[in-house]
């Protein structure tokens, strides 16, 4: 394998799982507005997964155009509920909304990623996972809130599978990686074949 990718992510999450992996990586944030990208794609129709896709490429590209001849990894999660697109709550009101809306339901989680060198992607990756809700009151919908602390909140979206999250759940199918961002076995064996 080559020398340190660049992740450009401030997922903590992402990081640990490359870390898990043994794969050698320095953060670089991309500060890419998500929300801008996502409303303008929202306008022209496009689905939970070409957004999901697009904001990957465009992270990764963004930052590899500084990285001169680094490979770069670019990396976008969300939930597609019957076509709609959910992103990270702003607060725990929009959080609990998201809960109600996801609730007694079955969603799939996206994840993209992109490695891109030099400003253009040399390779990308989507993968899904279903996963069912089970029924809850409000009360309990409250209560899981009241246990999970803001960052995990803000940075996982709303429900942490490594963790609470995961009692959430009648049925969760597809790789646990994808669920907490990062389709790490495509990348490992993306990587183990990349040649410079």
């Amino acid at each position: 394998m080559q020398n340190k990718i660049v992740l450009a992510s401030k997922s903590k999450v992402r990081k640990e799982i490359l870390d898990k992996y043994n794969i050698d990586s320095i953060v670089v944030p991309s500060n890419v507005d998500e929300d801008v990208v996502k409303s303008s794609l929202i306008k022209e129709q496009a689905s939970p997964e070409i957004i999901s896709k697009n904001l990957a490429e465009l992270k990764a590209n963004k930052v590899s155009a500084k990285k001169i001849d680094q490979i770069v990894l670019g990396a976008d999660s969300v939930i597609d509920l019957d076509g709609e697109l959910i992103s990270k709550p702003e607060n725990r009101e929009e959080a609990l909304m998201i809960l109600k809306k996801l609730n007694n339901k079955s969603h799939f989680l996206i994840s993209s990623v992109c490695i891109s060198k030099n400003g253009n992607m040399i390779w990308n990756y989507t993968d899904k996972a279903k996963l069912i809700m089970k029924n809850f009151s409000e009360d309990e919908l409250k209560q899981y809130l009241s246990k999970i602390s803001d960052e995990a909140l803000y940075a996982y979206n709303v429900y942490q599978i490594e963790g609470e999250g995961r009692n959430l759940f009648a049925n969760i199918s597809g790789d646990e990686n994808t669920i907490m961002g990062l389709p790490i076995k495509k990348i490992k064996d993306y990587l183990k074949n990349y040649k410079n």
